[in-house]
């Protein structure tokens, strides 16, 4: 079978405009593929160099490719399975910033370059005042950054046209103004003078960005199936689900500049990123860790067996609709669309999502995720909501009765283990306070502010409910409770 390269998928030539830190699964399946539309659509007109930002790993299969390779996007759309495929050819070439630092540095200083895209994983915006100036490149990527801006300034004299657009996807809150805020500290650290800041401030734009969609990377168990599909070899191919957001966020308009909602495609441009923020950690993430906990001790063990359990499902979607969109700041209907999105993506039959690796730290979750839609929820109605409440129920039950062995929680689902890994203090409250009563043990979790920065006892009828479905849940099971009280 023939291999993908530029003979089989030939593409015009197409000035450089995106330098991009990172050649991972999510960045081709997500900003390289909207690109590839916008070339085709939206006469967007440029192409992707991508940098290995770490000295270790292999550019081998992008050369060998010419850099070509296909995004494979399936799941439920509409309710509908759907499955889709796209050639990228928006990648000119892939560069290592170690092993080639040269040419890498030369591309920071092409005419065209305009933009640079960076995930470099949320350990990478991290300010080291110990990185240097003179090595090639930096040990960090706002070092690596520092040092291409400011080359880029000396080559072109500081010319205000010449400064370039940062779009950051790293996970962390304000991810633009965090790796700003990190290049102009190292600027001042390496001396590079106030005419460099003032070409910092002046010329560049550091956006924030939020960015939402599941990438599945590369099919190993069924990449043989998937060649005769496509009838060619395609050792890059990147699988994802169709659903996809990338928010924008900076002081300039530069919407102008990237056309990719001309093309259809789901980027919204705003001044203002934390409506959509607060959308997606509250109804996405919200709805994880809300039911997870309570579907995993109903004997599920992934996130697709769980939806296809009716009860499930509606306290899930109740949650949502009844109780966490109410305190959303956004219209309702662009509300409740996200949320039905959620549900068909929960339900797409090509993930396969594991429950306990969405229980990861589960505490810190709970707290950042549904926390504020139950506090909201209590000011704005002046009650408990019920399923907001029960997940938090659910939560310690999923914890209770365990013991720590190699710094984790080891518990027990009728009669077999499961491990849960947590923060060590609540590893340890739970290890240490399982034995006392539920009501006390509820007490105890709830009013402990460094779990959830407040004294949630403090909620009216909040520890009464708790305490009470915890009890029940403990001497009846889940399921028992669950379809006591919510039906099923």
């Amino acid at each position: 079978m023939e291999r993908l390269n530029a003979q089989l998928l030939p593409a015009p030539e197409r000035p450089v405009r995106v330098l991009q830190f990172g050649e991972g699964n999510f960045l081709r399946a997500f900003v390289d593929y909207m690109l590839d539309i916008a070339n085709e659509k939206a006469g967007f007109n440029g192409s992707v160099v991508l940098v290995k930002p770490i000295p270790f790993g292999s550019l081998n299969a992008f050369h060998e490719q010419d850099c070509r390779y296909t995004v494979l996007l399936r799941g439920l759309v509409d309710g509908k399975p759907v499955e889709m495929s796209r050639k990228i050819t928006s990648v000119h070439d892939a560069v290592d910033a170690y092993s080639e630092y040269e040419k890498y540095a030369a591309y920071a200083k092409l005419d065209t370059l305009r933009f640079i895209v960076s995930n470099t994983t949320e350990a990478g915006i991290v300010l080291d005042e110990s990185d240097r100036f003179d090595l090639c490149p930096p040990n960090t990527y706002p070092g690596k950054l520092c040092k291409l801006l400011y080359e880029r300034a000396e080559a072109f004299d500081y010319a205000t046209d010449k400064g370039l657009i940062i779009l950051p996807v790293e996970l962390i809150d304000d991810n633009g103004i965090a790796l700003r805020r990190c290049v102009k500290q190292l600027a001042k650290v390496w001396n590079l003078g106030e005419r460099f800041e003032k070409w910092l401030d002046e010329a560049c734009v550091f956006t924030s960005t939020l960015v939402d969609r599941i990438v599945t990377g590369y099919p190993r168990d069924e990449v043989e199936a998937i060649w005769e599909k496509f009838g060619y070899e395609d050792r890059l191919v990147v699988t994802g689900e169709p659903f996809a957001l990338w928010v924008i966020e900076s002081e300039k308009d530069i919407s102008g500049e990237l056309p990719l909602p001309d093309c259809g495609l789901p980027v919204i441009f705003t001044d203002n990123q934390k409506p959509y923020k607060q959308r997606k950690v509250r109804i996405l993430n919200g709805a994880h860790t809300s039911f997870v906990p309570a579907a995993f001790l109903c004997g599920y063990d992934y996130v697709l067996d769980a939806m296809n359990d009716d009860m499930i499902q509606t306290f899930m979607q109740k949650t949502l609709y009844n109780e966490v969109i109410p305190t959303l700041s956004l219209p309702v209907d662009d509300l409740k669309a996200f949320a039905e999105a959620v549900t068909g993506r929960f339900k797409n039959p090509y993930i396969k999502h594991a429950l306990l690796s969405i229980c990861l730290n589960s505490v810190s979750k709970w707290r950042a995720r549904c926390m504020p839609s139950l506090l909201g929820y209590v000011e704005s109605k002046g009650e408990l909501p019920e399923h907001l409440a029960f997940s938090l129920a659910a939560l310690m039950a999923l914890y209770h009765g365990g013991q720590l062995k190699d710094g984790a929680l080891e518990c027990t689902r009728e009669g077999k283990p499961y491990t849960l890994r947590d923060d060590a203090p609540v590893l340890t409250f739970f290890a240490e306070n399982s034995a006392k009563p539920a009501r006390e043990m509820a007490r105890l979790f709830m009013s402990n502010e460094s779990f959830f920065g407040q004294d949630l006892t403090q909620v009216p009828g909040l520890l009464d409910y708790v305490a009470n479905a915890l009890e029940a849940i403990l001497e009846r099971g889940m399921r028992a409770v669950m379809t006591e009280r919510f039906g099923g």
